[in-house]
This record gives C-alpha cells, sequence and structure tokens, in this order.
C-alpha cells in the first residue's frame, strides 16, 4: 500500500511551457491527501523558490536535491557543501579561469555573472538569477550556509570541474544548460528516507515521480519510479512505469494506472 509520494516540481507538477500546475494535476492532488496518502515536493529548488504550485498544500519538502528537508516549515535536515570546496572554486576562478556559476542558499540563488545560458534557465524556470557585485567576498560571508552549486558549462566541461574543484561532490543534470553540483553522499534519495523515517514510513510503501537528472536517485529508490513521458532516456530506463508527459496529464494517469486514486 502506498503511503507517501514525491513528486518533482519542474518538468514534473509544472510545465515548462504554462510554468503552472495542470487541473489533473491538482485534483490528483486532492484526491490523495483525502485517501490519507502524505505527498511530498522533491526539487532541486530551495524553499524559498517553491513559488510555482499555486495554493497546493504539502506534508514536507525536499529541497536543494535533498540537501534541505522540511516538514511544514520546520527543518529536519541540512547538508551543504564544504567550505574546502568552496575555497577551491573561489581559487580556480581568480586564478584559472572564469566561467558562469551560482550558489544557492536559503535566501536565495547568486550568480558571479549572467551569460546567456544563466539567462535560458532563468526564462525556462521563470524564475530570477541575480548576479552579485563581489561574488568572492558574498561567499566567504556565507560559507556555512551554501547548499548547492550551479555550473553553467556543457558536460565535458563538467567532468573537468567535478574532477579539479568538486572533488566531494557529485552532479547532475535536469536542464541541458546547466548542472546541480551537491555533495557526495546527498540525492533526492537521501531527503525520501529523512522524510519517511520522520513519518514511520517504509520504502516500499513510496511512489516517485520525475524527469530530470537529479531525479534518478528517488525513482530507483523508491518502491515504484514514475518517469514522465518528458523525461531524459536515462531516467525512463530506470523507472518502474513510463507515464504520459506533464502537459499531457502525466501524473493523473499513472495514479490511475496504479490504482491509487
Amino acid at each position: 500500500m502506498i503511503k507517501a509520494i514525491f513528486f518533482d516540481i519542474d518538468g514534473t507538477l509544472v510545465s515548462f511551457n504554462t510554468h503552472n500546475v495542470s487541473e489533473s494535476s491538482k485534483k490528483a492532488i486532492k484526491e490523495l491527501k483525502e485517501k490519507g496518502i502524505k505527498v511530498f515536493i522533491a526539487t532541486g529548488r530551495i524553499k524559498l523558490q517553491i513559488d510555482n504550485l499555486g495554493d497546493l498544500e504539502f506534508d514536507g519538502y525536499i529541497t536543494a536535491n535533498g540537501q534541505d528537508c522540511y516538514i511544514g516549515e520546520k527543518e529536519i535536515y541540512k547538508k551543504g557543501i564544504s567550505g574546502e570546496t568552496l575555497h577551491a572554486l573561489l581559487d580556480y576562478l581568480e586564478n584559472e579561469e572564469k566561467f558562469p556559476c551560482s550558489i544557492m542558499t536559503n535566501n536565495g540563488i547568486f550568480s558571479n555573472y549572467i551569460d546567456d545560458k544563466v539567462k535560458e534557465l532563468s526564462k525556462e524556470i521563470n524564475l530570477e538569477i541575480p548576479s552579485v557585485e563581489d561574488f568572492p567576498k558574498f561567499v566567504e560571508e556565507n560559507i556555512d550556509e551554501v547548499l548547492q552549486v550551479n555550473i553553467y558549462v556543457d558536460e565535458i566541461k563538467e567532468k573537468e570541474l567535478m574532477e579539479k574543484i568538486f572533488k566531494d561532490c557529485e552532479s547532475s543534470r535536469w536542464c541541458p544548460v546547466f548542472a546541480d553540483v551537491d555533495t557526495k553522499g546527498g540525492g533526492k534519495h537521501i531527503g525520501v528516507d529523512k522524510i519517511i523515517e520522520y513519518y514511520k514510513i517504509d520504502i516500499s510503501e513510496t511512489m516517485a515521480f520525475g524527469d530530470g537528472g537529479n531525479d534518478l536517485s528517488m525513482i530507483e529508490h523508491c518502491a515504484i519510479g514514475i518517469a514522465m513521458g518528458n523525461a531524459n532516456e536515462k531516467l525512463k530506463k530506470a523507472a518502474d512505469y513510463i507515464t504520459d508527459d506533464v502537459d499531457n496529464d502525466g501524473i493523473y494517469k499513472a495514479l490511475k494506472h496504479f490504482k491509487i486514486i
């Protein structure tokens, strides 16, 4: 029996085309709650940026790809990027080469500078990503608060930077223009474990929906992992079921298929 369901936001609950939650997904969430099934968000966004779900209410939030987890407004788990790694990043930017990147704290996302890739992401997820005048100083002032680093580079450069700078981290992509960089041992699956431990729910009683690379660990970890029709191929191969895409009632159709609602 499924007791807890985890939903990614961008490309899963929220369409990249409309920037809204579909009426069918709203209906599905309402029916799940009426049945007593717990519903949770599992996103790469920080909690402050979860502003595109309308009036939907959830029982908890896995944010920053599992690095910061909440039950309501209560933070139950937090694990950020190490100071050593952030200093390695600043050293590389100063002495090797500059590339567009941003740090994510609970106060927002802050970039060293804005280029076309940053603008593209900002437009796609309908979220402003401001730059800061003195990035090194800003990082130092927030050294203990950085949950995630975003690097706006291609996959070849990503691999190089992971080896040179982010040695204690892992990267994932849910959008072609950038990669999320998180501390090793993190991931949305860790957030799932923290949430179900809090509610005393077994992993065999869980289901997850996702579409991007940062959803992979959660899709593999939950008892039933569902890939949206618009998901990348790697996620589809790992999923237990592939539903329709976000703009064609994918969530509602999958929940009907499994007779959850």
